[in-house]
């Protein structure tokens, strides 16, 4: 009895894990990127990540960029506003 319960919570978390990942918000106009000086590197080599777009409730906000230790052969990828049919959506930066 017990395998099943946890299974059941397994699958509903997955399930939500899967169904919040999957929808895209579309908005008509792209947000304007907020101007902010860009810190001090804190240590050598450090890799500068740009700022992303999150969507919270029914709207982006914009999340500071901030640095990060480099990946050994992996470059960022910044992300983007993506044209589409329904209006813009924010594809999110990567390392690749």
């Amino acid at each position: 009895m017990k395998s099943i319960v946890k299974l059941g919570i397994v699958l509903a978390l997955t399930g939500s894990l899967f169904a919040s990942c999957a929808s895209q918000a579309y908005v008509t106009e792209q947000p304007v990127e907020p101007v902010y000086v860009r810190p001090v590197a804190p240590y050598p080599n450090a890799v500068w990540v740009p700022g992303e777009w999150v969507w919270r409730g029914n709207h982006y906000v914009y999340h500071r960029g901030f640095y990060a230790r480099p990946r050994y052969n992996r470059v960022y990828v910044q992300g983007h506003w993506q044209p589409t049919n329904r209006g813009y959506v924010w594809i999110r930066g990567y390392w690749r």
